[in-house]
């Protein structure tokens, strides 16, 4: 690995704890899959509007307009983000999974979704249809074009990166497979968008799906980008305040309700104005960043895990395809006779080394790879560091001879 400095500044990399030896160590962040620290830019943006704190879409006062302003702001920021047209609506949530379940409520029809998807991309859906993947991506894309030609369906809903193996999906050849085939595409881009740039109009994505927190912003906002058809036909995901242009109680006691098209349509309720502000400002962010050198920065760090892991003995990287070797930033393995946990813990208490562990939300998959009992991931992104990756190489390799010994380390 060649980069030995940070893309962007990210809060909290000069944290400190306090190690199971006493020593007062510098935290390894390699969680960035799970939530990503906060770039500081993007909280001195949120700091901007934090001092006028008033309601969006519901007043008349500066306060009130200024919010609103920086609302609908965040909302043509994100749009102009991810390459939307003009026909494309820009609905924002609490995360990826509520965007996602805002869909599956809207979408007329079945849903064919892959078994390698993390649970928020495989349980909304009323209707879905689970197709096994294959050993590569091309017999995967044959098998779906199978699927897809014996029975048709409403939408194909993938992962642009697998949230376990980090592996990449050829989005834009399954949007148009599923083109082919009279579906349209939702991609879960929660592992994809921190790493790679998606042009929803040139790839033929007609949704897709992302979160702030996983984009180095907090406060909470997730977001749907896509084709405003299925969502103003539907229902309101969230009724409330906000979604309609018009109530009245009808004689009979009946109400008679006139709803709002989409956004507002879906966004019921006082709107979490910090948390859209956030996640425009890391789009604004990351979009100021050369994708050549964020791409080279990822893959440095990627490689540098991956090689370390695979030279490590007793250690198994898991992987879906043989024919894939375009990874973003996720490295996921097992230790060979100890429990994911206890590896994840002890990096953690001793080394002061942040990974995580478990199954990621994710069983079938982890199943399928052979991993029942979870693995441990490492997780990459714009705050890593050579010298990051280096440290945690060193810390697994200490604490697999301990665990392996039965020596508390």
């Amino acid at each position: 690995m060649t980069v030995s400095t940070p893309l962007a500044a990210v809060l909290g990399s000069d944290h400190t704890v306090r190690c199971s030896d006493g020593t007062v160590r510098r935290t390894i962040d390699l969680d960035y899959a799970a939530s990503a620290p906060a770039l500081a830019a993007v909280v001195d943006r949120v700091q901007e509007v934090v001092p006028f704190s008033a309601s969006v879409h519901r007043g008349s006062g500066h306060k009130s307009a200024v919010c609103t302003e920086a609302y609908e702001a965040a909302r043509r920021t994100v749009h102009a983000f991810c390459g939307a047209d003009d026909e494309d609506v820009v609905i924002f949530g609490r995360n990826t999974t509520d965007a996602l379940n805002l869909l599956a409520h809207c979408v007329p029809g079945d849903v064919v979704v892959l078994d390698v998807e993390h649970h928020a991309n495989l349980l909304p859906w009323r209707r879905r249809r689970v197709v096994r993947t294959e050993g590569t991506i091309a017999a995967t894309l044959a098998r779906l074009e199978a699927v897809l030609s014996a029975k048709p369906a409403a939408l194909l809903a993938v992962t642009g990166a697998s949230n376990v193996t980090g592996e990449v999906l050829p989005i834009a050849e399954l949007a148009a497979l599923a083109h082919r085939h009279g579906a349209r595409i939702l991609v879960d881009g929660a592992q994809l968008v921190p790493h790679r740039r998606v042009d929803i109009t040139a790839a033929g994505v007609d949704y897709l799906a992302f979160s702030g927190h996983k984009l180095y912003a907090p406060f909470g906002a997730g977001v749907l980008v896509g084709r405003r058809d299925w969502l103003d036909a539907a229902d309101p995901y969230l009724a409330g305040g906000g979604a309609t242009s018009g109530v009245s109680v009808l004689t009979g006691g009946d109400v008679d309700v006139r709803w709002h098209p989409a956004p507002a349509r879906h966004e019921g309720g006082t709107p979490n104005l910090l948390g859209a502000v956030a996640l425009a400002a890391a789009c604004e962010e990351i979009a100021r960043l050369d994708p050549v050198a964020v791409a080279a920065h990822d893959r440095a760090a990627t490689d540098a895990v991956v090689r370390g892991l695979t030279r490590a003995g007793g250690v198994r990287v898991l992987r879906v395809w043989d024919d894939s070797d375009d990874v973003v930033g996720i490295a996921s393995f097992t230790v060979d006779g100890v429990d994911p946990v206890v590896v994840a813990d002890a990096l953690a208490r001793d080394h002061a080394v942040a990974v995580r562990a478990g199954k990621f939300c994710a069983h079938p998959l982890l199943a399928r790879l052979g991993a029942d009992d979870g693995a441990v991931r490492v997780s990459v992104g714009l705050g890593t560091t050579a010298a990051d990756v280096e440290a945690f190489l060193d810390a697994l390799t200490v604490t697999c001879l301990s665990l392996r010994d039965g020596v508390a380390a």
